[in-house]
């Protein structure tokens, strides 16, 4: 039978709060927290293991995704919460009752399968979670091999990525590295670089993507170091027909990908 946890000093419960909060403690622990059913059953889908599960059952609804999920919690990591110790572990709202602390894996990218034909998004000191977040949607929903994250001023448990992300950080390989890794990586791999800039650039619809491909992106308001755009196999642009001259970072990221998927479909 499940634990019932009804004091809001519970060491579990300063636990959660901590997790969530702290970046810091969620790499010390090697632990994150993922609030939500849908997105807790797309961790555990695809292969991220429990470390406990707390659920307010006054929040709790019955639906499918609950019905799954029980079946492969346990009542040894399964602990019952009062809706007042469900409030302060929560990080936002409407999470459906559910919270769960998950241990963490290498986002590495030696641990990283690509496909034979791969189609990569790479990410330069993109900070904003919600910007983050939408680009691995957009990821997840063109089918890409992964993303890579370079330079990163956020991790990928922070609790807004999650919650942005809707779970695709979790069905989306990711890794973490440094631009230098990336760019060497990308290049033993046969991987053509394409940058996103406006200057010296092609249209990206004259681009061939079909070929194994790195869409790399950069922060809106400095776009991408040096670096990138010398090691770019080729630099392309997505024209700006009004008065302003840039997308949002993740629109410009689903514009692109879902361009190589029209070019490989």
């Amino acid at each position: 039978m499940s634990q019932f946890i009804s004091s809001l000093q519970n060491p579990k419960v300063k636990q959660v709060v901590l997790l969530s909060q702290k970046s810091s403690e969620r790499r010390k622990q090697g632990r994150f927290v993922v609030e939500g059913v849908r997105e807790l059953l797309h961790c555990v889908r695809h292969g991220f293991t429990m470390d406990s599960v707390f659920v307010c059952p006054e929040k709790l609804e019955n639906t499918p995704e609950w019905n799954e999920l029980s079946g492969l919690i346990g009542d040894e990591r399964l602990y019952q919460v009062s809706p007042a110790v469900y409030g302060k572990m929560a990080y936002r709202e409407g999470t459906e009752g559910m919270i769960g602390v998950m241990h963490s894996r290498p986002a590495t990218l030696d641990a990283l399968a690509l496909s034979d034909n791969p189609l990569v998004v790479v990410a330069e000191g993109v900070e904003k979670p919600g910007n983050l977040g939408a680009i691995l949607r957009s990821a997840d929903a063109a089918n890409a091999d992964a993303v890579i994250f370079c330079d990163a001023l956020t991790d990928l448990y922070n609790p807004n990525v999650i919650r942005a992300s809707i779970g695709a950080v979790f069905t989306v390989p990711c890794a973490v590295a440094t631009s230098e890794e990336c760019i060497q990586f990308l290049q033993s791999k046969g991987i053509q670089i394409l940058t996103a800039q406006l200057q010296d650039s092609e249209l990206y619809y004259d681009t061939d993507m079909k070929v194994p491909t790195a869409i790399v992106m950069g922060t809106e308001s400095t776009g991408l170091t040096d670096q990138w755009r010398k090691a770019a196999s080729r630099h392309i642009r997505i024209p700006m027909l009004g008065s302003l001259d840039s997308l949002n970072v993740s629109v410009s990221t689903a514009v692109l990908l879902f361009e190589a998927v029209r070019q490989r479909n």
